[in-house]
């Protein structure tokens, strides 16, 4: 189903590496407001509209301040800054937050939110962001001393609820791999079988692998799919073996971003290598299956196909519904309303992008 991006209830979400930017269409084209959080890295924001809340939440990261967990109700116009981190390790972890890389609402338990941190661990709220607390069952963990930073640090950077039961969790750690849990985070056990560490002389080992991403299919809620640091996988049974997809069809398996749309058809954007981040040839297409990965097919109308070496991060690809958009770290912004059939740019000139969420604001 073809959406209308530019309904004007359709609100983008752009964390950039200079601040927070919220887009709205206004004229056939969109309207920019001005950047919250200015000279701030924002890699996780959300809007929560669960029991009629319509709060925006933003993950504001200083080199000077530190990462502070805020949040609008007023769609922006203004923010609360805590003067006293909300997120952050109890004295007794021995740790210090350096990022919040996501920031979750399940649909299904409308009074939690969850944040996934660097160094990575989990933290949960029970109130509505209120007060939060430590993840013990992951921090503790037996395997958490051998995991080790991928490029872009120890992050928990994925997590993913389940529709039908709230207590059942999946997070992906760089570099630690897949990890589930079905007592809503109070222990945890890894699910990483068939998925590759190619940097590591055990192809396949129990855990360590470096995942860059893990969305769920809105068509199947036990169908998963898993952007990997060379590989693209699938699991059919919500994480328990992992299956190869990626060898036929892309002219990479390496990649970060990973969107699924409403029908169940899986997108990457491929990049080259770990050792040149930029997307193939000069062109920049996105690559879709609608048949679980036995076929690819790349989607490039409306996107440059000629000296377009662009680099998309893992949270900078989103979709909703038949809706996609990404920006890339040269501050551009594409957004498709047909699952990708299409394409337009709606900002170039940004800050490095870092984040894109796109969602339909509920009158």
């Amino acid at each position: 189903m073809t959406v209308n991006l530019h309904d004007p209830n359709r609100l983008l979400l752009l964390g950039t590496m200079k601040g927070l930017f919220l887009a709205t269409p206004a004229g056939g084209g969109w309207t920019l407001a001005e950047p919250a959080f200015k000279g701030h890295t924002v890699y996780a924001a959300t809007l929560d509209q669960r029991q009629g809340r319509r709060r925006l939440w933003a993950a504001a990261s200083s080199p000077f301040w530190g990462t502070h967990l805020c949040w609008s109700d007023d769609m922006g116009a203004t923010w609360t800054i805590p003067e006293e981190a909300l997120v952050k390790f109890p004295e007794e972890a021995g740790a210090s937050l350096n990022q919040i890389w996501q920031i979750v609402a399940p649909e299904n338990d409308p009074d939690v939110l969850y944040c996934g941190v660097e160094p990575a661990a989990l933290f949960k709220s029970d109130d509505v962001g209120v007060t939060w607390k430590l993840c013990q069952g992951l921090w503790n963990h037996p395997h958490r001393p051998q995991w080790s930073p991928g490029g872009g640090g120890l992050c928990l950077h994925t997590v993913v609820t389940h529709p039908e039961d709230p207590k059942r969790l999946l997070i992906a750690i760089s570099t630690g791999g897949v990890y589930q849990s079905e007592d809503g985070g109070e222990s945890w056990r890894v699910t990483n079988k068939g998925v590759t560490a190619e940097f590591l002389p055990d192809k396949f080992p129990e855990f360590g692998q470096c995942v860059h991403k893990v969305q769920r299919s809105p068509a199947n809620p036990d169908q998963l799919f898993l952007q990997n640091h060379w590989g693209v996988f699938r699991s059919d049974d919500h994480g328990e073996n992992w299956v190869d997809i990626g060898n036929e069809g892309l002219p990479s398996d390496f990649g970060f971003g990973l969107a699924i749309t409403d029908t169940g058809a899986a997108c990457v954007i491929p990049l080259e290598a770990d050792t040149f981040r930029c997307t193939p040839e000069g062109k920049l297409r996105v690559y879709r299956t609608a048949d679980g990965g036995a076929s690819w097919k790349a989607l490039t109308n409306g996107l440059p196909q000629q000296d377009a070496f662009e680099t998309v991060l893992r949270d900078a690809f989103t979709s909703d519904g038949s809706a996609l958009a990404f920006g890339t770290r040269s501050g551009k912004v594409f957004g498709s309303p047909d699952g990708g059939d299409s394409w337009e740019q709606i900002f170039a000139g940004l800050p490095p992008v870092t984040m894109v969420r796109t969602t339909t604001v509920i009158a």
